[in-house]
């Protein structure tokens, strides 16, 4: 026979065991702090014929953590960042300015 404990009006929480105060925040908190990487290779073969390989990579932290390890791709990806949209505009504007230059001289 088990016997009910009290939960003080709350239901019970799935992610905190009996007496730890971890809860969701708390381990999300931690994850994010410390980062996760899961790695992994998929490689289908057959008759010694790589057919498919799949490569696996997943990083989970925080900003600032993933910067720590020297991960910053979103700086730099003009669909994500709009300091790297203005330096692709500004590529774009002087490689039109230099056609427009070399037209003016064959016409010249």
């Amino acid at each position: 026979m088990t016997t009910p404990r009290p939960t003080g009006g709350l239901p019970p929480s799935p992610y905190a065991s009996d007496g730890s105060s971890a809860n969701l925040a708390d381990i999300l908190e931690r994850v994010l702090d410390k980062g996760v990487v899961i790695a992994g290779d998929i490689k289908i073969n057959l008759l010694d014929i790589e057919l498919l390989t799949i490569k696996l990579r997943l990083v989970v932290a925080s900003v600032d953590r993933a910067k720590e390890m020297g991960i910053d791709w979103w700086e730099s990806d003009p669909a994500l960042s709009s300091r790297a949209r203005g330096s692709e505009l500004a590529r774009e504007n002087a490689e039109l300015q230099r056609r427009i230059a070399e037209l003016e001289g064959r016409t010249a």
